[in-house]
This record gives C-alpha cells, structure tokens and sequence, in this order.
C-alpha cells in the first residue's frame, strides 16, 4: 500500500506561480513513476506531467510544456511541480499519481495510487 498526499495548492494571478509538492508514503519501491493529472469539474482527468524516479526522465503535456517543470527528490519519494505563467485554464484540481514507469504515462489507468488532490485557483 502507498499513501500519496498533495500540497502546496492556492491561489494565483494569472501570470503568476505555484509550486505543488507529493510525497509517497510506504511500499513505493517499485513504483518509480509519479505524476500530476488534474480535473476540471464534469471533466476527465487529464494529464500534466511525469517524472521517472530513477532516472529523472520527464514528459509533459502539450498544455503547460515551457511553462510547468515536475522535479523530484532524490533522496525520498517526493515530487514537485513548479507552475510559472498560469492561466485562467490551469484552474484545476491537481492530483499525484504513483505506480510504475510505463509508456502508458499519459493514461490515468496507469497509476495504482492517487493524492486527493488539491486546489489551484487562477484569478484573471
């Protein structure tokens, strides 16, 4: 079992930055993809970002591509995800994602553990 918890999600002006934190807890030994989806009410979830634990390798979606950057702590099973120049569209709720590194990065099924999410707000 791996417990995910999320935080560091608030407010922003359009133009401005948040930085979201995820830290696994438990069994996370082989799971060494974590990710960022977020859900807009009456939509899916859709993908943002996925760092592999081992090697650091990162994908993005084209959305937040030069904008968004998902790092990770090397010495525990934390990530965070560095949000510059938001936009009124990135208002979302934001959830981690832990499971293993796949090329199904992108699919929310991939993912055997999720955060609860947190918030992000975007004033225009």
């Amino acid at each position: 079992q791996v417990d995910v918890a999320e935080s560091g999600g608030g407010l922003a002006q359009t133009g401005g930055s948040l930085r979201l934190s995820c830290a696994a807890s438990g069994r996370t030994e082989s799971s060494d993809a974590m990710a960022w989806f977020r859900q807009i009410p009456r939509m899916d979830r859709e993908f943002v970002a996925v760092i592999n634990r081992r090697d650091g390798t990162t994908y993005y979606a084209d959305s937040v591509k030069g904008r968004f950057t998902v790092t990770r702590d090397t010495t525990k099973p934390t990530i965070y995800l560095a949000m510059n120049n938001l936009k009124p569209e990135d208002a979302a709720v934001y959830y981690c994602a832990v499971g293993r590194f796949t090329n199904l990065y992108y699919f929310r099924g991939a993912y055997d553990y999720w955060g609860q999410g947190t918030q992000v707000t975007v004033s225009s």
